[in-house]
């Protein structure tokens, strides 16, 4: 075995892949910070998840991440000043906290250690915690030039990338409806109701909002393909299939997560307008009982984090189970 130093090629391999993971992870979450997208604890949560994530054996995971931040952000900085007539307590850059950040990212992270540990080095941190048994018996190491990570001869494989996908693409399109469809200029409908309600209602649906949903899908599954067309020999070799694929795949789990989350909206998370200023109240607004509110919509049963969690952890786990 060749050596460079005390370290051997593969290790000296997989240090450098460690070094280069937690330095984009660091720099991002420093980014978001600095701009205000994150606050601290939501930075330091950012920087473990993007490790996670950067560090996967296949970069698609680390990259539809960076891709949902960013463009996430930005659209959180799109008609700032519409929103903040719109939404008590909006805030310009989205601040997110810790709590916000593992919402959406949970399930992503969850079946990104699961597929390193699979299908990464056995050497790795993520193989120790999947039994060296199950991973005989279910996965080979992830070889780019051998096999894809959409290939169906990988048992395993394709469910838990496709997961992946499916997360960012809900993800990444609930973000969108949310900060683009509340700017559309006519109002939106409640999805179980179908009735008229103020925008920045929890489950309302509008045609900018949906379309946001779907561009946001699109954007992650074109991003799974593309990267792993350059990653992988493999890949490149299916052709348009693999973008049929993951586009495809993306398209529908951003509309699919738009559709439970709005589900979940309207029915189990409350919405409260102030008909005297005329804006959509927070969850963590006090609850005073002024009569100028007014509850739209839903039960007061989940927040706006568990909603983004249950919806994406659904739309991951249909979205892995049917590719």
């Amino acid at each position: 075995m060749v050596k460079i130093g005390i370290w051997t090629l593969d290790e000296r391999r997989l240090m450098n892949h460690a070094y280069t993971a937690a330095s984009i992870a660091l720099y991002v979450s420093y980014k978001g910070w600095k701009r205000g997208s994150l606050s601290a604890s939501g930075a330091l949560t950012a920087f473990a998840v993007g490790f996670v994530l950067m560090h996967a054996h296949t970069k698609a995971f680390g990259l539809a991440m960076l891709v949902f931040f960013f463009t996430g952000s930005k659209a959180t900085r799109m008609g700032k000043a519409r929103k903040a007539r719109l939404e008590d307590g909006h805030t310009e850059a989205g601040n997110r906290n810790a709590r916000q950040v593992l919402c959406n990212s949970l399930p992503a992270v969850v079946a990104t250690v699961l597929w390193s540990g699979f299908f990464g080095d056995r050497t790795s941190l993520y193989a120790a915690l999947v039994p060296e048994a199950w991973a005989e018996e279910h996965a080979v190491p992830y070889a780019p030039a051998v096999w894809c990570p959409d290939a169906q001869l990988m048992s395993l494989s394709r469910p838990l990338s496709f997961a992946v996908l499916g997360h960012f693409a809900c993800c990444l399109g609930d973000t969108l409806a949310s900060e683009l469809g509340i700017l559309s200029t006519s109002p939106p409908r409640l999805i179980t109701s179908l009735r008229t309600v103020p925008p920045g209602t929890n489950g309302a649906l509008s045609t900018l909002g949906t379309l946001a949903s779907l561009l946001g899908g699109l954007i992650i599954g074109f991003t799974f393909a593309g990267v792993w067309s350059l990653e992988s020999a493999a890949c490149g070799r299916e052709g348009v299939g693999l973008w049929v694929r993951c586009v495809g795949w993306g398209a529908g789990a951003g509309l699919l997560g738009s559709v439970i989350d709005s589900l979940l909206g309207a029915t189990v998370q409350r919405t409260r307008y102030d008909k005297e200023r005329k804006l959509i109240l927070q969850d963590e607004t006090p609850d005073v009982g002024k009569p100028e509110h007014e509850v739209v919509a839903g039960l007061n049963l989940l927040t706006n984090n568990q909603i983004n969690l249950v919806s994406a952890s659904l739309t991951a786990l249909i979205v892995g189970y049917l590719a």
